[in-house]
């Protein structure tokens, strides 16, 4: 079973990528994460790319990494021509997102604001196609309002040659709320005519293995927030050890000078810091009242005194 590392804005960016290959997943390893999708990127309008925003996909900020590069957008046409450049700097596959629930992107017509309208999706999906080559996959939701409404989106997605649809079962409207419906997509699985990819609320390795055996025909499962709260958690689920105090330290050193570099700002790079301990303190016996300052904190020299107090306490 593959599994992959899904697109998560201010947390799977290059610098997350690059230290968690490191620390959790080199290549040649058996644990080592198939694929990382990378947070969405939006083809500009006037076709003019801009060095800063295409950083994050430069081929020298993802060094031997299996970057899948995702696309944000609702003009088929535009969408093609982006993958085209992304193709002239060596990605195969991309992959577009249409299951984004944020309502700044659903409001303009994007992610999963397209199941709103299926003929905009079918045009959508038509115009790419039949401009773009190569494997283009897509990741989804199963509706608007309710799972009921798959039945009418997956026709559409079966009349494409899309490389590999991820679904995620929850509707547009849950945002995160709730639980992911297995029973829903148990129903569709068997009616995708592509390689389908499960996505949401995986967090543990035996949920890792529960999917694998109620659905072994998956192409892969993807997993968002475990592992950024767990970034052992394919090492685990392939029966390796779980994360050590030595490697979260190094890891986490890694991302906050990789972030201080990337920003210019030891500030900066503490509020993305802070993301990332939102997940990670629960491993920490005890953390509650250095949660609570590392929420408040904002010098650098606070940040490395209440990281070196959370790495005094025992691993759960």
């Amino acid at each position: 079973m593959n599994y992959y590392v899904a697109p998560m804005e201010g947390l799977t960016d290059r610098v997350w990528r690059q230290a968690h290959q490191k620390w959790f997943g080199a290549p040649g390893i058996q644990n080592a994460p198939a694929r990382y999708y990378a947070p969405f990127l939006s083809p500009p309008e006037n076709r003019i790319l801009i060095k800063k925003k295409m950083a994050e996909l430069a081929p020298e900020a993802n060094p031997g990494l299996p970057v899948i590069p995702q696309l944000l957008a609702k003009d088929g046409a535009l969408a093609a021509w982006m993958i085209g450049e992304l193709r002239k700097l060596g990605y195969t596959e991309v992959n577009l997102n249409i299951g984004c629930p944020a309502g700044t992107v659903t409001a303009k017509g994007k992610g999963s604001g397209m199941l709103r309208d299926l003929d905009k999706l079918d045009a959508f999906l038509d115009g790419v196609f039949s401009q773009a080559d190569g494997p283009i996959s897509v990741k989804t939701r199963l509706g608007v309002e309710k799972p009921e409404e798959f039945d009418a989106i997956l026709a559409i997605y079966n009349r494409y040659p899309i490389s590999e649809l991820t679904i995620h079962p929850r509707v547009m409207r849950q945002l995160y709320r709730g639980q992911a419906d297995w029973e829903a997509f148990a129903k569709a699985f068997p009616q995708c005519r592509m390689p389908v990819c499960y996505n949401g609320d995986v967090t543990t390795p035996e949920q890792l293995h529960a999917l694998e055996t109620e659905f072994p025909a998956l192409s892969g499962i993807m997993v968002g927030r475990g592992i950024i709260a767990d970034p052992a958690l394919f090492r685990r689920a392939m029966g390796g050890a779980p994360a050590s105090k030595e490697e979260l330290r190094g890891y986490l050193d890694d991302l906050f000078h990789g972030y201080t570099e990337l920003f210019g700002s030891a500030g900066c790079a503490i509020s993305r810091m802070k993301g990332h301990w939102f997940y990670l303190i629960h491993k920490f016996e005890g953390a509650d009242k250095l949660e609570k300052q590392l929420k408040k904190l904002r010098e650098p020299w606070e940040y490395e005194v209440t990281a070196n107090q959370i790495f005094t306490l025992d691993l759960k």
